[in-house]
């Protein structure tokens, strides 16, 4: 997930380059929605290694 926000982030930057400044918009919101999609996948996963981790060592 986090490779196609940096794909759409650059396809923003290349967009607004040109002067397309519709696609660049379009491009960035899906660029930041797919950013915050992964940020919260990898806190839930984080925190579920986490309590794994504690289960398994038992402290």
């Amino acid at each position: 997930m986090l490779k196609w926000a940096l794909i759409f982030a650059v396809v923003a930057l290349v967009a607004a380059f040109f002067g397309f400044g519709g696609v660049a918009g379009v491009a960035a919101t899906i660029a930041k929605v797919l950013f915050f999609l992964f940020l919260v996948g990898f806190l839930v996963f984080l925190v579920l290694g986490v309590m794994a981790g504690r289960k398994i060592t038992g402290r």
